[in-house]
């Protein structure tokens, strides 16, 4: 029997979807899915042969969709959500359109229907980021990552995490040891395994995305990348040349001191997930704790930081 759900569907911004999706977590939600125009770049020369842009709906901002079991809590989350996306303003975060709806719909819809907007798309010169139920052939020096992200997982194509990825294969050397905090659908632990590293960790506290980032390391057939449910810190031994974590400002600067205790001397440490207005704030304390700031990236209103010790 098919069954029925509520679909909680939110026009808004890039940034309004941050705040939002936190507000979301907090709920009793079963599943996320993200349709964000920022996610598509600027759809230059390079993503021509892989992008479908008559797929994709969304001309600006974003839409964000939740959904839910019908319960007497229903009404309390969407009253939470439209108060949090009412009150985008007075925190200057644009809200976009800035519109709220709920409708029911079916199992088989949600779960389903949004596989249609994700093609094979290349991320990198080299890197092609692959849906499972999509077939392609890879061009010469091409390396193909196989993902199904699920739909409360990234894609890639996020700038964040496209930041994360260019700046992995600049930074990563062959034999490299590393660690991707917040590893979400293990996009960048796979992604660094392919890229050449010997080892690579990837860590969560969400059993749902360890469960997730398993399956996609799966398949792709990689034999140097254990995922594991925890906190980073008590829970991986020894030390990695190289460090990842695409999650948010005030969670990279509450890392910092940690990262430090498992980073070589010498070690590269990649964040993402920064907002322009945040940027500073993390630069300041990133060099009070003693880090060498290497590279400043910027794709939208987001920023990515490479330091090193």
């Amino acid at each position: 029997m098919n069954k029925e759900w509520i679909e909680v569907r939110i026009m808004t911004s890039t940034e309004g979807v941050e705040i939002l999706c936190g507000v979301i977590y907090d709920t009793e939600v079963l599943g996320v899915y993200i349709e964000d125009r920022n996610d598509l770049g600027n759809n230059d020369e390079k993503n021509w042969d892989y992008l479908d842009e008559s797929l994709f709906p969304i001309k600006e901002g974003a839409v964000l969709k939740a959904y839910y079991k019908q319960s007497d809590k229903f009404l309390s989350y969407y009253n939470r959500l439209r108060d949090t996306l009412d009150s985008l303003d007075e925190y200057n975060i644009p809200k976009g359109e800035g519109s709220i709806t709920f409708s029911k719909v079916y199992e088989e819809d949600w779960e389903n229907n949004w596989k249609k907007y994700f093609k094979p798309i290349k991320i990198t010169d080299k890197l092609v980021i692959k849906p499972l139920w999509e077939d392609y052939t890879p061009k010469e020096n091409e390396i193909i990552l196989n993902i199904d992200p699920g739909m409360a997982f990234g894609t890639g194509t996020h700038e964040t995490t496209r930041m994360c990825l260019e700046l992995t294969q600049k930074y990563l050397m062959e034999d490299m040891r590393v660690f991707d905090i917040g590893t979400g659908s293990g996009i960048l632990a796979i992604a660094a395994s392919l890229f050449g590293a010997k080892e690579v960790i990837g860590v969560d506290i969400d059993p749902v995305a360890v469960d997730s980032a398993k399956k996609n390391v799966s398949y792709n057939d990689l034999n140097n990348i254990e995922i594991l449910h925890g906190n980073f810190l008590e829970i991986t031994e020894g030390k990695a040349h190289m460090v990842i974590a695409n999650i948010i400002a005030d969670a990279i600067i509450f890392i910092l001191n940690q990262v430090k205790n498992i980073l070589n001397s010498g070690g590269i440490f990649i964040s993402s997930g920064i907002l322009l207005e945040h940027a500073d704030r993390v630069k300041k304390e990133l060099l009070n704790e003693g880090y060498k700031l290497i590279e400043e990236k910027q794709m939208g209103e987001w920023i990515a930081l490479v330091c090193s010790m």
